[in-house]
């Protein structure tokens, strides 16, 4: 949250972050088209994150503004105006940033070794490759759940131990998840996206300033 003349400004330039992450979308998408024109190969190397990671580490981040299609490119960019312009309110157009590429990262990170690990115990088939920014989009819906008004409200006037939060945050991940199947899809990139903002929901670790009675900006 901020306040005063933080919160104006805040709250003036919210739809920043957004615009940016729009515009890479659609540039890093682009030059996936050319890259694939040249080579598959060099398409997949630049922008999929595939086992092992070791190979080509900076898919780690590109993978997450980069998409299968345009169908995939669209429903991400309007997940991502949705979401995002609320929790981009309260917070700053760096940490943002960082938010999204880090829990995007994180997100399709556990799709590759958790499905790779499952593989070796159960008939559930390896993650071949991912890509796409809905792992950081349902950490943004994790973060706008979890650090909005009613939420804050609540937390404040009922005492939950952190066990009780930590299963309930669960079964909504694991609920939201299920909700969103469907063949192709990386369920467990939504799965930790999701859990990851709502746990950063609740610390509130986007919100900054200090509040104030009047002229301040909350989720």
């Amino acid at each position: 949250m901020r306040s005063g003349t933080d919160a104006e400004s805040s709250t003036d330039d919210s739809s920043s972050p957004i615009v940016d992450l729009l515009a890479v979308f659609v540039v890093v998408f682009l030059l996936q088209q050319v890259a694939a024109l040249l080579s598959v190969g060099l398409m997949a190397g630049l922008f999929v994150l595939a086992p092992p990671l070791s190979t080509n580490p900076w898919t780690v981040v590109t993978s997450v503004y980069a998409h299968g299609g345009v169908g995939h490119l669209v429903s991400n960019s309007l997940a991502l105006i949705v979401f995002g312009w609320p929790v981009a309110r309260a917070t700053t157009r760096l940490r943002f940033h960082v938010f999204f590429a880090v829990t995007g990262a994180v997100a399709g990170v556990a799709q590759i070794l958790l499905t790779n690990v499952a593989a070796l115990v159960t008939p559930v088939p390896a993650t071949g490759g991912v890509l796409g920014a809905s792992g950081a989009v349902f950490a943004l819906l994790g973060y706008l759940i979890a650090s909005n008004r009613l939420s804050a409200s609540l937390a404040s006037f009922v005492e939950v131990p952190a066990w009780l939060s930590a299963l309930v945050f669960l079964g909504l991940a694991i609920a939201v998840t299920m909700a969103t199947a469907s063949p192709g899809v990386a369920l467990l990139a939504h799965f930790t996206g999701l859990l990851l903002g709502l746990a950063a929901g609740r610390a509130r670790v986007l919100n900054v300033g200090t509040p104030s009675r009047s002229g301040s900006a909350r989720l």
